[in-house]
């Protein structure tokens, strides 16, 4: 899709959001949600003595119900539809031609803990934080994107030869 578009209709979508549902768009929450909801199925005890647990299911009584999980379930839903539709579902690693899959699919997942990781202490991934930030004009939204793509051009010339 041409980037332009896609920047416009991605803003269209947070418009919606906040006129349906009063606030922005955000995976890690929903992330948060299937996360919480997983240990308190699996470790109840576990739940019953952590605090982060307690305080999180304190304003969230049935963590699914979110409608953010029900968001990110649309976004794997219509990706992949997306995908069948254009011909383009196969199992590929995405690389240069000079790493090995491996390598690649190692750094793949050390990218996404990062990156949740840092969603985490950033209070917001970057749907939350910096685009719903910046729709409503607040210096943290802004200072977050500064954050994320300056942090992308520094660590570009190392990670270059992942992909070219």
């Amino acid at each position: 899709m041409n980037p332009y578009l896609g920047g416009a209709l991605l803003g269209l979508v947070l418009v919606a959001a906040f006129w349906i549902s009063g606030r922005g768009l955000g995976a890690s929450g929903a992330a948060k949600s299937v996360v919480v909801t997983g240990v308190k199925t699996v470790a109840p005890a576990h739940v019953e003595k952590t605090a982060f647990y307690q305080d999180y299911l304190k304003s969230h009584t049935n963590p699914m119900k979110d409608w953010l999980v029900f968001q990110m379930l649309g976004v794997v839903v219509g990706g992949f539809l997306s995908g069948a539709i254009a011909g383009r579902l196969k199992f590929t690693v995405e690389k240069s031609p000079k790493i090995t899959n491996k390598i690649r699919l190692i750094f793949a997942v050390l990218g996404g803990i990062f990156f949740g990781f840092g969603s985490q202490l950033g209070r917001g991934c970057t749907s939350g934080s910096a685009l719903t930030g910046m729709a409503v004009l607040s210096l943290s939204g802004f200072l977050s994107m500064a954050a994320i793509f300056g942090t992308a051009f520094a660590l570009a010339y190392f990670a270059r030869k992942l992909w070219i």
